[in-house]
């Protein structure tokens, strides 16, 4: 009987080595696979009871293989601005089909973040695995992560993002005032007013109104990409350092509640050595606040854009840090303003926390989504499937959606890709000791055989 058994204990030493085999062929095959992680085979003794005191009876050895699905890699870096690298425990959530995803289809999840576009401009990896988050709301711009709700996910598409003009939000100007300036008869005559007697007026009638000094412009654009023209026109003050000035509309029809489109009015100050003196300057009614608001086309109160034009409220600060007053001729030296009309999407870039942003070629971002990263309690009982990616299981435990740099889920690493943890020196060694083990369980079952045929000799 112990032969019998010996030789099946040789037998499972020849299966068991063909699992470590597989294994490590599995291993070396995919060292260059990204976000591959490593198989290990350990092996187990099979113990078969005794029939009797002081007998033995082998029983074997069993091979256990496991992926070490947990096992950080290392990171290469890469050019493509979607290759995604994942610095802690998370791992992105995928599905097989781009639309149409329900509850009840399957979500797998997977390290290899080798994503790019497909023809409809999804985002999927290069084992056709399509990428999951929370989309921006395409209005506000919004995005409201549920990571208790999974039928909030959504396949990340960044073609349905283009063209999207960027309204202005920020401008200024640099240039001097003559300090030499003569004093306007309108201002030595008490004359100039800015709410009866203005710069606004003249620009609208030579015959009325008040001629400025000297006008700059600032061109910017509108929530619709359209060009608008802020004008700043000043007047010298008969107190030294100071200035009228008028920030206007033109044409004035382009604003309404603002007489003549004067949004703002008030004086600007220099200080003794030219240099800009912003405590004193009322133009904006207090240092602190430069920020010009014209409200929306709708009717209401204060200066909004024209009804006509149906665009949405805006904000610009206006940078006057600029400008001097020194004894030479006024000059615009230069205007600088950020913005532009409707754009084509130049590229798209992910961040640490996740957030898919969209770039224009206008100079305009776009927020698209957020990705979605999964944890689990045991990470390497996850169930491998084609493609280099898992299902939960039993020994897994159920996921839990996060957020990118929340509660372990890890940081995600733009432009770069996490490559196979296997260590192909290790592996090289481990399969001489299992060739070497699988000859020696071979050996077994040659020995236990020549045992059988000399005892079948015996009745000869």
């Amino acid at each position: 009987m112990s032969i019998n058994a010996a030789m099946n204990a040789g037998v499972s030493g020849l299966v068991a080595n063909s699992a470590a085999l597989g294994a490590i062929s599995d291993n070396i095959a995919n060292t260059n696979t990204v976000g591959y992680k490593e198989n290990q085979t350990s092996f187990e003794d099979l113990v078969t009871a005794k029939a009797a005191a002081g007998a033995y009876n082998p029983g074997g050895v069993l091979a256990i293989t496991r992926q070490l699905v947990s096992q950080q890699g290392q990171f290469q870096q890469t050019s493509s601005g979607t290759d995604l690298g994942i610095s802690g425990n998370g791992f992105f959530v995928v599905t097989d089909k781009a639309t149409g995803v329900s509850a009840g289809d399957a979500r797998s999840f997977t390290r290899a973040g080798s994503f790019s576009t497909d023809s409809a401009g999804y985002l999927k990896n290069t084992a056709g695995y399509y990428l999951q988050g929370w989309i921006a709301d395409p209005v506000t711009g919004a995005i409201s992560p549920d990571p208790s709700d999974l039928t909030k996910l959504q396949t990340i598409n960044i073609a349905s993002i283009a063209n999207v003009p960027n309204p202005s939000a920020n401008a200024g100007v640099k240039g001097n005032l003559n300090a030499a300036q003569p004093i306007s008869a309108a201002v030595s005559g008490a004359t100039y007013n800015a709410a009866t007697n203005s710069m606004a007026m003249y620009d609208a009638s030579p015959t009325t109104g008040v001629k400025p000094d000297f006008s700059m412009q600032i061109p910017v654009y509108d929530s619709q990409g359209g060009k608008r023209t802020l004008q700043l026109d000043m007047l010298k003050s008969t107190t030294a350092n100071q200035w009228y000035a008028e920030l206007n509309v033109i044409p004035a029809s382009d604003v309404s509640g603002a007489t003549n489109g004067t949004l703002l009015s008030g004086k600007i100050a220099f200080n003794p050595d030219g240099t800009y003196d912003a405590a004193n300057t009322t133009l904006f009614g207090s240092p602190a606040n430069t920020t010009l608001d014209i409200g929306a086309s709708a009717a209401g109160a204060g200066a909004r854009w024209a009804s006509a034009l149906g665009l949405a409220d805006q904000k610009i600060t206006i940078n006057i840090a600029g400008l001097t007053q020194y004894d030479s001729p006024s000059a615009l030296a230069s205007t600088t303003v950020d913005g532009g009309p409707s754009g084509s999407l130049s590229n798209v870039q992910v961040d640490k926390n996740g957030y898919v942003v969209a770039n224009f070629d206008n100079g305009a971002s776009r927020r698209i989504a957020q990705i979605a990263l999964a944890t689990f309690l045991n990470a390497d009982g996850l169930s491998p499937i084609s493609g280099n990616a898992y299902r939960a299981s039993i020994d897994s435990g159920g996921f839990t959606l996060k957020q990118p740099t929340v509660g372990g889920a890890g940081a995600l690493s733009p432009s770069t890709l996490e490559s196979s943890t296997v260590d192909l020196s290790a592996e090289f060694t481990g399969l001489i000791t299992t060739q070497r083990a699988y000859s020696a369980s071979s050996k077994i079952i040659t020995t236990a055989d020549e045992m059988l045929q000399a005892l079948l000799d015996l009745k000869r």
